[in-house]
């Protein structure tokens, strides 16, 4: 789905990820689920650009919902897959600690749960090889891609920021629409290690200067970085 000019959305609300257009080629920020590599195709084939055009992946963290099709897509064109260095074990093995589910209610869960098994969540393939980023590097992609650290959800949780899209990816930072609840809205996101590391970390995203917040669950934001901060944290 087209969000503006140069800038798609794979998935849905449930879980996203997105498809940076430019003339030099294609940029993917994060992976969704291994079912959404027919999404990535359709995107394709709607902007008449062939799977090589892709340069390639950036994801915001190593959980399964984020790493979906990254593999398969590593395999398959040869385009490398970055990830931050906290998150390389993650992403490569599947090794996470428990967190607290937090509260949930049954119809939203079992519809997220429903969703991953059409997506084929439960055969996620680890990432065997990835290039590791860190805080402040400018990744040689279309859209010169700046990876932002902000932990929390994870050890090496990131956000992306792509100045030709105007746009900065969350991953799960913050959530649009709670997957457990069902609740839409900015708030915290549910499955994070480090609940008071995460909010903290908002700090950073609130210096970014876009117009767009695209978070790995929920609807896009299209608003400033620093508001959307301000309303997780009053969430």
């Amino acid at each position: 789905m087209k969000l503006a000019p140069h800038l798609h959305r794979l998935g849905n609300d449930i879980v996203a990820s997105y498809l940076i257009d430019l003339p030099e080629g294609i940029t993917l920020i994060d992976a969704g689920l291994p079912g959404h590599w027919k999404d990535l195709h359709r995107e394709l084939d709607t902007i008449s650009r062939p799977l090589t055009d892709i340069r390639g992946l950036v994801l915001t963290h190593g959980d399964s919902d984020h790493i979906g099709f990254a593999e398969r897509l590593r395999r398959t064109t040869g385009a490398p897959v970055f990830i931050h260095a906290g998150d390389a074990h993650r992403v490569r093995t599947g090794e996470k600690p428990k967190t607290p589910m937090g509260p949930a209610r049954l119809g939203p869960a079992l519809t997220f749960l429903a969703y991953g098994l059409r997506k084929n969540a439960v055969r996620t393939p680890h990432v065997q090889e990835v290039v590791e980023v860190a805080d402040g590097d400018v990744l040689d992609l279309p859209g010169s891609p700046v990876i932002i650290t902000m932990p929390g959800h994870s050890p090496g949780s990131v956000a992306v920021h792509v100045p030709a899209t105007d746009a900065v990816f969350v991953g799960d930072a913050l959530t649009t629409r709670h997957v457990l609840t069902g609740r839409e809205g900015a708030q915290p996101a549910p499955f994070t290690d480090e609940p008071d590391v995460a909010l903290a970390s908002l700090d950073r995203l609130a210096e970014i200067p876009a117009s767009w917040v695209l978070p790995g669950h929920g609807a896009p934001w299209q608003g400033s970085p620093a508001n959307i901060a301000a309303a997780v944290r009053s969430a």
